[in-house]
């Protein structure tokens, strides 16, 4: 017979009675514990590194430490991608070819618009949104399976215009060496021929730096162009490289190991709470799950149901660990005023709102990557089939920065365009201006076009 688990360690963090600044409370909610990435910046530096100076030898070596793959280049034939794809099981075909649609008329809705601004007679600045040259864009591994990473980082980039789009996949021993075919079968659908197997921080370098072709020893192995932009979810070795990368290229957040964050009272039903806890904790280990409520009757209810739900779950093991784990817990609060403010402070990456008139508390929310309101609009919904987008800011970024979208893959340029009048009429300010600055040759620049007696 076997013995029966200890229940979960889901650890109480109790704010009641306290008035905690920001800085309080962002100190007191769940965090992983320091160090963690402090470790994973010194081993991310090493990869980053050996990639610059030493390319597809470094590539190679990685994928034979990290993955058990021994590879000539990390290229994706076209024929594995077919051949993906057609071994797809229809259902799931049917179920990606929806989360598309759905992708694509949330993405399509998001372009923004250029603008042309008449600031006088003849005097108009414009700003026009142009998309970046190329993107390469990271889904995933390890334990699970991310086809719908694939839409969430391609749409946008397709939406936005780019004409270069590349991405790139951990290696799977047991296929081969290539990415999950059901990874490839997804870029497949979505028309994507530039595949790689390559995984964690090796892959987010090879786009930020591009990697050299290789023609030593006769052979001719093509490079990885660079990219202007890289983006995708992954560990933690995956946000620590785009956040060192971030200004030779641009990233769309820091978008690491998962989380949720519920805000819920007394009227939330403790198993759909436990049931949405238990969704993202067994994405990892790591994986965050953070109640904050003024209920202890509803964080009782909610732990016994932990408790049972996680026993009957495929990866117990995982979600056991994940919620026991010191960035997962209860946060006890006095009421929804103190539980918004820990949501702002925590700034979840998904965070759902279980409490008497939702869509009210849900508008005062300010620090979210996505926000989920009410009984029927899960993580999970958002996961597969909403429509926005999954790839999200995570441990605490959500704070100033934003979910992956249309604008990540575009560039706003702006435009000047004055004639002789317009820029007359300014001629002055722009003089004064100059000479406060001590810039006077700023100023010349100007009345040079207006030489005397003309």
């Amino acid at each position: 017979m076997s013995p029966v688990p200890a229940a979960i360690n889901f650890r109480t963090v109790d704010v009641r009675g306290q008035r905690l600044s920001l800085a309080g409370l962002r100190a007191a909610v769940p965090r992983a514990q320091s160090g963690t990435r402090a470790d994973a910046e010194e081993k991310v530096l090493d990869i980053i590194s050996a990639i610059r100076t030493r390319g597809f030898d470094a590539l190679r070596e990685l994928a034979l430490a990290f993955d058990g793959v021994e590879q000539t280049h990390p290229r994706v034939p076209a024929g594995a991608l077919r051949a993906a794809l057609d071994g797809l099981d229809p259902a799931v075909r049917a179920a990606l070819e929806e989360s598309i649609r759905r992708a694509r008329s949330f993405a399509d809705a998001q372009r923004p618009a250029d603008i042309d601004v008449e600031l006088g007679e003849g005097a108009v600045v414009s700003q026009n949104w142009v998309p970046v040259a190329r993107v390469g864009l990271y889904v995933p591994g390890g334990l699970a399976v991310y086809p719908s990473s694939v839409i969430m980082n391609v749409v946008p980039a397709l939406a936005a215009g780019v004409g270069s789009i590349a991405l790139a996949s951990p290696p799977q021993k047991d296929f081969g060496g290539l990415p999950h075919p059901t990874i490839l079968a997804a870029a497949c659908l979505l028309g994507i021929e530039e595949v790689y197997a390559i995984g964690g921080a090796q892959a987010i370098a090879a786009f930020a730096y591009g990697i050299p072709g290789d023609a030593s020893d006769g052979g001719n192995l093509p490079g990885i162009d660079p990219v202007d932009v890289v983006t995708g979810p992954g560990n933690i070795f995956v946000a620590t490289a785009k956040r060192l990368v971030k200004g030779v290229v641009g990233i769309d957040s820091e978008a690491g190991t998962t989380e949720i964050a519920i805000l819920a009272d007394a009227t939330a039903h403790p198993g759909l709470v436990a049931a949405d806890l238990i969704s993202q904790a067994e994405h990892d280990p790591k994986a965050a799950s953070v109640l904050i409520t003024d209920s202890e009757s509803l964080a009782a209810a909610v732990r016994v149901e932990l408790d049972r739900q996680a026993a009957a779950t495929k990866h117990s093991g995982r979600v056991r660990e994940a919620l026991s784990g010191h960035q997962s817990g209860v946060v006890l609060v006095d009421g929804l005023e103190q539980g918004i403010a820990a949501c702002d402070a925590y700034a979840a990456e998904h965070l759902e709102i279980m409490t008497a008139d939702a869509p009210a508390v849900a508008a005062q929310i300010r620090n979210a990557g996505a926000i989920f309101v009410g009984d029927y609009s899960p993580v999970s919904l958002g996961d597969y089939c909403a429509g926005s987008n999954h790839v999200l800011p995570t441990s605490g970024t959500a704070a100033f920065s934003s979910g992956l979208n249309v604008a990540t893959f575009m560039r706003a340029i702006q435009v000047v365009n004055y004639t002789r009048s317009a820029l007359e009429q300014v001629r002055g300010h722009i003089v004064s201006l100059s000479g406060a600055e001590d810039l006077p040759a700023h100023g010349q620049a100007v009345t040079a076009r207006f030489p005397a007696g003309s």
